[in-house]
């Protein structure tokens, strides 16, 4: 490989790829690599540390059972867990049907007909409701300059909290009252409520709603999707929004997440509602096809004017949320709901014979307890402690008790012993609990849900356990082959790193579980943080934002709390290379931010006359600078620390965006180049899996200055000042696996991988430079870690494009490159670390195909209309049929190399019409017969 690439060795390709002035003089600090069998033993340690109690906390968590196939089947299947975000829907049917199924399942029990396949959490989903509510605001209520968001006083103290960070920057002002004698006025806009709140009372929402209509107002209701399987779902009283968590179906609580946050809304949002639709389309055949619809709502098309800097969401979980409705069926869905609700109940019952007082008058979960006066809140916690059992304590001296799916009857005669206890009595549970409804009937559901046939045929494991198999044959994924996407970085995510996430000591922990319980997270996280700070040169650390987008908006929430702190609040200026990633200006408005565009140069590069010149004339109002290092050009600037320097002359910040952190590690760092925040994709450099589209990851690292203003969180540290998401750690079970690739690879094998990286995209360079071009290199001649495919040229000659490049690379199994991303026209191929040179030869080899492929278009040996590039790719069906209607045989379509006679991966459906799917646009099955 150093051969074809023209070096001596693999330091010399370094010294040639990163500037001499950033590299780190040294090696980084960490602990020595552990072998997996070592590192089994210490996750075990970790693990032990965790005790498992019984939680009764609730406040949006709540323990519940993951059914084991979707567990073994989806959460441990690399065919599930490697795969990308669905864009190349092709080779995506498996879990676009998948995430059609979770669309379907959110769209039935909220009642409203419109929803996206999955958002971060509840709480952010919370703040996505109010900015989509700001900007639909009627002409009259902009007119009047309505600024007001309403939130009742029973709504989640996470969610409000994430409200006033992500409110405040815009102009928005949060006031809080209750719902019932809240006077609407002209300047209020939107209104958030709870439903059941959050003490656990079931609220008749109807005056209210109507109230707010009458004002121009729209609603937005944090529902509770479990308890909505009973009661009456909130668009059928009313509500222009539904928004929540899907945990409860099945996901485990994973010390706060992750887990998929759901929004339901009307068909007047679909160009506005955030996040992705899955929407039904059909193929060049006719056949129906599922696609990524309406994309030109997303930030990456819309930036700056982008209704929302989501990127990545929660797919992964929403696909197992979405099976686990499959499994249950509306029935087995009816028997949880109704087996909580029954238990709660008849726990409310039996309390009130020992001298308590159950406040809430209609539930469906959860109890809010007074005690008696002769009753100690620190008795009853001792002897709750005692039994290993975790219960919600008020600053009022209430008691909350929340009711789950894994609740047994056992569970109840022991919460019923510790009360019994606390009031100096005895009790033994010794009837059965009947089942039956204890709320106000004017709160039942009455509608049906969920009566589609993909919800009635896999109630059993084998017909489950086949279904999911069938729909993951459907897909590429990394199991299959190489995905070559840049900026992406899809790297190997290893079994031994995602074992823990299997662990029930992992899995089966409450957020707010107290912090003497939960020693061994807090060990590893503690510990994961100083290694990310190591590798970033930087002081503090927050793992809190639950994706990249989520990072990209708490740095640049950070920079603003700073700012306004020395006096420098006027500051609204964020400098951005044109290059920059669709996240960046989004999340740079969404922080109250204007963005200003730096050219670049014809080499790639930021055009530093225009950067200085930009800076200059923004000097006092420059607020940050967005830089991606290496450029999402692919290339290591030279120029960048000058450029930091320009920003800090001028008063502002420098903003590192992490996504290209795999070309760093080891090698230089973001504090050594001069940044003062970095956000890091743990799903991209770090080795947490992509997930189809998520969880993802995006901890912040910041230098010094900035650590006070790191985000906090109401509940677990006393202080709502930035938060960005519902849980204290974010997505905190997603830890365990960065925390186990820093361990098994250590400083060097950090720093190798790094480097393996770097050299795998130089060899593709070097191989395709001639055939295709390579658009960007540096003065040297070399790429970072990823590289442009020039594809423009083709065109011209051929009516080729890249998009009929990435669909024919669908017939030799592979997924695409990045398709016109940073440059129109072209495709952005990054190999990582991860892939062998035989991977790389043999994609090299079908990328000379194509070519060969185009060269016989080019010269006249095949049309231009009917050749196998641009009707690709050839589903199964097509090349099976009796009917060939091609000019080029069967065997060039769908056999062109050798190797493919032994794994050919068919795709099920042809080239997808996406301007179809956007014109009809479809996000969830129909109930109606066929």
């Amino acid at each position: 490989m150093l051969q074809t690439i023209g070096v001596q060795s693999l330091d010399e390709l370094i010294e040639q790829a990163i500037p001499a002035g950033i590299r780190l003089k040294g090696g980084l600090n960490l602990p020595e690599p552990m072998t997996e069998r070592e590192f089994g033993e210490h996750i075990t340690e970790l693990a032990s540390k965790n005790q498992l109690f019984t939680s009764y906390i609730g406040m949006g968590w709540y323990d519940t059972v993951c059914p084991a196939p979707i567990q073994r089947n989806v959460l441990e299947n690399p065919v599930w867990y490697t795969s990308y975000t669905p864009y190349q829907a092709e080779v995506s049917q498996g879990r676009l049907e998948a995430l059609l199924n979770f669309q379907t399942v959110v769209c039935e029990l909220t009642g409203l007909p419109l929803t996206n396949c999955s958002l971060l959490d509840e709480a952010t989903a919370a703040a996505e409701a109010a900015t989509m509510f700001y900007g639909a605001r009627s002409r009259a209520k902009i007119k009047a300059e309505a600024k007001k968001l309403f939130v009742d006083d029973r709504v989640f103290a996470s969610t409000l909290a994430v409200l006033h960070t992500r409110m405040a920057p815009q102009g928005i002002e949060v006031v809080t009252g209750d719902y019932k004698t809240f006077p609407f006025t002209g300047d209020v806009f939107g209104a958030i409520i709870q439903y059941p709140d959050a003490n656990g009372s079931i609220e008749d929402y109807r005056g209210f709603v109507e109230r707010a209509k009458a004002n121009d107002t729209r609603v937005a209701v944090a529902a509770d999707l479990m308890s909505l399987v009973l009661l009456t779902p909130p668009g059928e009283w009313g509500a222009d929004v539904a928004f929540g968590t899907t945990q409860r179906f099945g996901i485990p609580m994973f010390y706060g997440g992750p887990s998929a946050g759901y929004m339901a809304t009307g068909e007047e949002y679909k160009r506005s509602i955030p996040g992705r639709i899955i929407g039904i389309s059909k193929d060049a055949y006719g056949h129906t096809a599922y696609r990524l619809a309406l994309q030109t709502r997303e930030q990456h098309i819309k930036r700056e004017k982008a209704t929302s800097n989501i990127c990545t969401a929660q797919a992964l979980l929403a696909t197992m949320a979405g099976f686990y409705a499959v499994y249950h069926g509306a029935d087995g869905l009816r028997d949880i709901a109704g087996r909580i609700h029954s238990l709660a109940g008849f726990l409310a019952g039996e309390l009130e014979k020992l001298g308590y007082k159950q406040l809430n008058k209609d539930y469906f979960d959860t109890l809010m307890i007074a005690l008696p006066a002769h009753v100690s809140i620190d008795a009853l916690r001792e002897i709750a402690l005692e039994c290993k059992v975790n219960l919600r304590y008020f600053e009022a001296g209430q008691v909350g008790i929340s009711v789950d799916e894994t609740t047994q009857p056992t569970d109840i005669g022991v919460l019923l012993y510790i009360f019994a206890g606390a009031a100096g009595k005895d009790y033994m549970l010794e009837k059965a609990i009947p089942s039956k409804r204890y709320f106000d009937e004017k709160y039942l559901r009455t509608s049906d849900f969920l009566q589609q046939d993909v919800f009635k045929k896999y109630h059993t494991e084998t017909e489950l356990m086949r279904y999911i198999t069938r729909l993951g044959r459907r897909d590429i994924s990394l199991a299959h082959s190489m995905i070559s996407l840049g900026s992406c970085t899809m790297k190997l995510n290893a079994a031994t790193e995602l074992f823990p996430l299997s662990r029930p000591e992992f899995q089966n922990i409450h957020p707010y579980a107290p912090e003497d319980q939960v020693e061994g997270y807090i060990e590893m996280i503690e510990n994961l943080s100083a290694y990310l700070l190591e590798i970033t040169g930087l002081k503090g650390v927050s793992l809190q934002p639950n994706s990249g987008a989520a990072g990209e908006y708490a740095g640049l929430r950070v920079i603003r709390s700073y700012l306004e702190s020395i006096g420098q609040g006027h500051r609204n200026i964020v400098l951005l290379p044109a290059s920059a990633h669709g996240t960046n200006p989004a999340s740079a408005v969404q922080c109250g931010y204007s963005t200003v565009t730096v050219r670049t140069d014809e080499k790639g590069n930021v055009d530093m006359d225009d950067f200085r010149e930009k800076a200059g004339a923004n000097r006092e109002r420059l607020a940050a600078t967005m830089i991606t290092y290496p450029s999402t050009h692919g290339i290591f600037e030279a120029d960048i620390r000058e450029m930091c320097g320009i920003v800090h002359d001028c008063g502002g910040q420098v903003y590192m965006d992490g996504a290209n952190m795999n070309a760093q590690v080891g090698l230089t760092n973001p504090g050594t180049i001069g940044a003062d925040v970095c956000h890091l994709n743990l799903h991209k450099t770090f080795a947490s899996p992509h997930g189809g589209g998520g969880p993802g990851v995006g901890p912040i690292c910041v230098a010094g200055h900035l650590t006070p203003f790191l985000p906090a969180h109401p509940i677990a540290w006393g202080s709502g000042r930035n938060t960005v998401s519902a849980a204290p750690y974010g997505s905190a079970g997603i830890a365990c696996i960065t925390y186990a690739y820093i361990r098994l690879l250590g400083a060097e094998g950090l720093t190798t991988a790094t480097k393996t990286a770097i050299l795998n995209a130089n060899y593709l360079a070097a191989k395709l430079k001639d055939s295709y071009g390579v658009v960007y290199t540096n003065a040297a001649g070399r790429v970072g870690h990823e590289l442009i495919l020039e594809c423009r040229t083709l065109k011209e000659g051929s009516g080729i494009d890249e998009t009929d490049i990435a669909k024919r690379l669908m017939d030799f199994g592979y997924h695409a490159p990045t398709l016109s991303f940073p440059v129109h026209g072209t495709l952005m191929i990054e190999p990582t670390e991860s892939e062998s040179k035989a991977e790389l030869d043999r994609f090299l080899d079908v990328l000379d195909c194509i070519r060969e492929e185009i060269r016989e278009v080019e010269e006249g040996k095949a049309s231009k209309e009917d050749n196998v590039l641009k009707n690709a790719p050839h589903p199964e069906y097509e090349v099976a049929a009796d009917e060939w209607r091609h000019a080029y045989p069967r065997s060039k379509a769908a056999f062109p190399l050798e190797w493919l006679h032994e794994n050919k991966f068919w795709v099920n459906v042809a080239r997808v019409d996406n301007a179809y799917g956007d014109r009809n646009l479809v996000p969830a099955l129909c109930a109606c017969p066929m």
